[in-house]
């Protein structure tokens, strides 16, 4: 006679942390929740996975119905198991994240009524949020934070032409402190991997500043020389 084992019931759900940066802000992705619990709340995008899908493909499929975003590329970063997490019962949370640029971004669209909106909110005024959401975040925030001492991750969030003033802006808020002008950009052009464009900025009223472009070969390069051990 064949072993019949016993069926696991398990419940699992994603949690989405998405970070960008608009007029020197950095920015979280945010919803308004349109169902208990937490009805009304502000959260992280986040909902139930279902029984015949991947974690992967749940993470998709979330982040569209609650905000319209398609084709972002996420990366799992924790998993939330406290037993107590979600009101309704044990909920297993796996949390991803992604940077994305702002800049011509289109109109955030909810297609379910799970959620009322999403918006972005600065990272440094985080409203109360619903179920562990804020410990989510604090993860994530914490995630590219170290990211940021050994990847190239903040032109992941900056435009492709950029400032030396946007670029300490972004590293100040991930940071979450002031950083001295002349040092930073001293250090930052010592590096070799940022291109001096022949432009300016344009539609200021200010003196208009130089541009830049990160050159993603020349990082690889140095990167590369720098791991060889015959270097």
């Amino acid at each position: 006679m064949e072993l019949q084992l016993p069926k696991f019931e398990s419940v699992f759900s994603i949690d989405c942390v998405i970070f960008g940066f608009e007029g020197g802000e950095l920015k979280i992705l945010l919803i308004e929740r349109n169902e208990d619990p937490f009805k009304d709340w502000k959260a992280l995008p986040g909902y139930i996975v279902k029984q015949d899908e991947s974690l992967d493909d749940a993470a998709e499929r979330i982040l569209y119905e609650l905000t319209g975003l398609r084709d972002l590329h996420m990366e799992q970063f924790h998993t939330f198991g406290d037993v107590d997490r979600h009101p309704q019962g044990r909920v297993i949370t796996v949390a991803y994240y992604a940077l994305l640029r702002l800049n011509g971004q289109k109109e955030l669209r909810p297609v379910s009524q799970i959620a009322k909106k999403a918006f972005w909110h600065p990272v440094n005024d985080l409203p109360k949020l619903g179920f562990d959401h804020t410990e989510i975040f604090k993860t994530g925030f914490n995630k590219i934070r170290r990211r940021l001492s050994y990847q190239p991750i903040a032109f992941e969030l900056l435009p492709e032409k950029f400032t030396l003033t946007q670029l300490q802006q972004l590293y100040e808020a991930i940071l979450n402190k002031k950083l001295d002008k002349r040092n930073f950009r001293k250090k930052m052009l010592s590096y070799g991997f940022l291109k001096e464009l022949d432009e300016k900025q344009k539609g200021v009223s200010y003196r208009a500043a130089k541009l830049y472009k990160f050159d993603r070969r020349k990082y690889a390069k140095i990167f590369q020389n720098d791991l060889s051990p015959d270097k």
